[in-house]
């Protein structure tokens, strides 16, 4: 709503005594009432708030999750607001995450979300990174899917640094591993472990691949291993 109202217009410094001057009186009256009258019903077609939102355990596998409610129906794709909602409203994830979740820089979020099906639904799977405002470093993983008009927990790793993504259908988490005396920036190389939804209705892992980084040059050795 904006300000205070702008009068209508100067008063005459000195009138004299003639009727005019009540009738000049009354206008300015009439006027101020129309515009707060004016301002009052434009407050009230805006609604209030100002905004509006569009209506989206380990890492060993997680069968049977908590169940969450976004704040709008699944039948659409959730926005980052509903993502971020979930994550907040989830009693599986733990307060530490919780306690990074909040604003960096005016209203963005440390949050990265993706979409796609990963478990075979009847709506798009949800999956949120969470992470520090200062390195962006992963604090917690995790993914949602749409079961009887709600959301459920079905994944999350809180292992950190750990980043989520989904990869041909497949769950696809990068945790990087660090020797001692390495720097955030710098770690000496990461764990990528794959997860496949099963019949089960949870996820499995497929298998699993360690690279080492090179000191110099940014090689890479993959070094696989098994589930």
């Amino acid at each position: 709503m904006r300000g205070g109202l702008t009068e209508a217009g100067p008063t005459p410094a000195q009138a004299g005594p003639t009727p005019a001057r009540g009738t000049f009186q009354a206008a300015i009256t009439a006027v101020t009432v129309l515009a707060a009258l004016a301002l009052f019903v434009s407050a009230c077609a805006t609604g209030g708030t100002g905004t509006r939102d569009e209506g989206p355990a380990h890492a060993d596998g997680v069968g049977g999750g908590t169940t969450v409610s976004p704040s709008v129906a699944p039948s659409g794709t959730p926005s980052q607001t509903d993502a971020i909602q979930l994550v907040m409203n989830d009693p599986a994830v733990s307060a530490e995450v919780k306690s990074e979740l909040k604003p960096c820089v005016g209203d963005e979020y440390p949050v990265d979300v993706s979409y796609g099906d990963l478990t075979g639904g009847p709506t798009t799977d949800i999956v949120v990174n969470v992470l520090t405002c200062g390195d962006a470093v992963g604090v917690g993983s995790y993914v949602y899917r749409e079961q009887d008009d709600r959301y459920e927990n079905v994944f999350k790793a809180e292992e950190p640094p750990v980043y989520a993504e989904i990869d041909r259908g497949d769950l696809v988490v990068t945790k990087q591993v660090y020797a001692k005396g390495d720097s955030v920036s710098d770690p000496s190389g990461e764990n990528v472990i794959t997860y496949r939804w099963t019949t089960a209705d949870r996820f499995i892992k497929q298998f699993s691949i360690h690279n080492d980084y090179s000191s110099v040059g940014g090689d890479v050795t993959a070094v696989p291993k098994s589930g």
